[in-house]
């Protein structure tokens, strides 16, 4: 059974005296709340469960009141005339504008919109792609939250692995999406905890461990000293390459986005396009070595350095985002091409500079360092990943056995 009534909130109250007129909604003895306007208690009539006469504004406050009750009613009556689950919270949220869908592909499109409002097109983009998935497991049949069970997720898992082909990690990233998704609805009221799939006992995400393989220094060396023609894309593909290697595996997203003004002295400027952390670096010689074969192009402070971003439509992120990807794919097919030409046998792409170095650095640097200039957030991040090429002492250790 559900219940609505107005009343004067009196456990909320504001330094001013004044208490909340809101609408309380009762669902499974589950109260919520709508908060209309905040008011002096002398101007409530707590009998007829309205505004006094000699409030400023009581006809708007009341024809409010009015309103607000006719729409709880009329969602609580077409929730169970669908025979539909719902929860109090879900109708405040509904009062407030707030989505009132429980089908999950209906909620995810405006979950979508509002990262594309964001600008968040990266993750958009990716978390579409991982629904878009999931929709075809399904038939393209929508469903309820309610139906998100273990089991079916569970046998989504098998579907990704056995139909889908895909990897473990990318199995868990899937997951995490509709947990997103899922934890987004409960807290809109959308659907109750209790159908809550994930965590003890239940859906487990747990991300496997990956083999980080990055170049060392003979190889890094070999893609230097390349003889590659002068305004080439494969010379400008390496160029992007050993920028990013040079600034500690600068990301390369971030790498297209420096402008000449990022540029102050012997320093780079710039904020990171993931997080929007602002950092700060030396420029090494090389690094300025790299910029001086683009100076010519050079049409005003506020230009790119690199050519990627220049025709990109002004202050359109979107646009932006799609030319970056568009560079990436276009420079890891030129990186392939670079690593047999220096006769590397590992596979050479954009975020390997990273990789590689971590794996120069390997325990040159003191953890802290790496840190910064990994531009890490946690100690245990940074350490975490430079596990991944630090092997001397087991390497020693190896041999300390085997020598005999």
């Amino acid at each position: 059974m559900s219940s609505v009534k107005v009343i004067l909130y009196k456990s909320k109250k504001k330094a001013d005296g004044k208490h909340p007129i809101a609408l309380r909604v009762i669902k499974d003895r589950k109260p919520s709340y709508f908060y209309l306007e905040w008011i002096d208690e002398r101007y409530w009539d707590p009998k007829k469960l309205k505004v006094k006469n000699s409030y400023h504004s009581a006809p708007r406050l009341n024809n409010l009141i009015l309103k607000k009750i006719t729409a709880a009613d009329d969602l609580i009556l077409r929730f169970e005339a669908e025979n539909e689950t719902y929860t109090s919270s879900r109708i405040t949220n509904a009062l407030k504008g707030n989505s009132t869908t429980s089908l999950l592909f209906e909620y995810t499109q405006e979950y979508f919109e509002s990262l594309y409002k964001l600008e968040k097109y990266s993750r958009a983009i990716t978390d579409e792609g991982r629904i878009k998935q999931f929709k075809e497991f399904l038939g393209n049949r929508n469903i309820s939250f309610e139906e998100i069970t273990i089991a079916l997720l569970n046998k989504f898992k098998v579907y990704l692995a056995t139909k889908q082909k895909v990897s473990e990690r990318s199995i868990m990233n899937s997951l995490v999406v509709i947990r997103t998704i899922f934890n987004r609805a409960i807290n809109d009221g959308i659907v109750e905890q209790k159908y809550y799939p994930f965590g003890k006992n239940k859906i487990h995400i747990k991300f496997p461990q990956t083999i980080k393989i990055g170049l060392d220094e003979k190889e890094m060396i070999a893609i230097e000293e390349l003889d590659l023609k002068k305004g080439s894309t494969i010379w400008h593909s390496r160029n992007i390459f050993l920028f990013s290697f040079y600034l500690a595996g600068m990301r390369v997203s971030d790498v297209l986005r420096v402008k000449w003004n990022d540029i102050k002295g012997d320093r780079l400027y710039y904020q990171m396009e993931k997080n929007k952390k602002v950092d700060s670096l030396k420029l090494p010689n090389k690094v300025i070595e790299i910029l001086g074969f683009y100076t010519n192009n050079k049409k005003d402070p506020d230009d790119y350095i690199f050519p990627e971003l220049k025709k990109a439509k002004k202050n359109d992120s979107k646009d932006q985002y799609r030319k970056t990807k568009t560079a990436i794919k276009k420079f890891n097919n030129y990186l392939e091409e670079i690593a047999k030409k220096a006769e590397i046998d590992k596979k050479v792409t954009m975020h390997i500079a990273r990789h590689s170095f971590g794996n120069i650095a390997g325990d040159k640097i003191s953890p802290y360092m790496l840190q910064k200039l990994y531009r890490h957030s946690n100690l245990s991040t940074t350490i975490g990943y430079q596990a991944n090429f630090m092997h001397k002492d087991t390497d020693q250790a190896l041999d300390s056995v085997l020598n005999f």
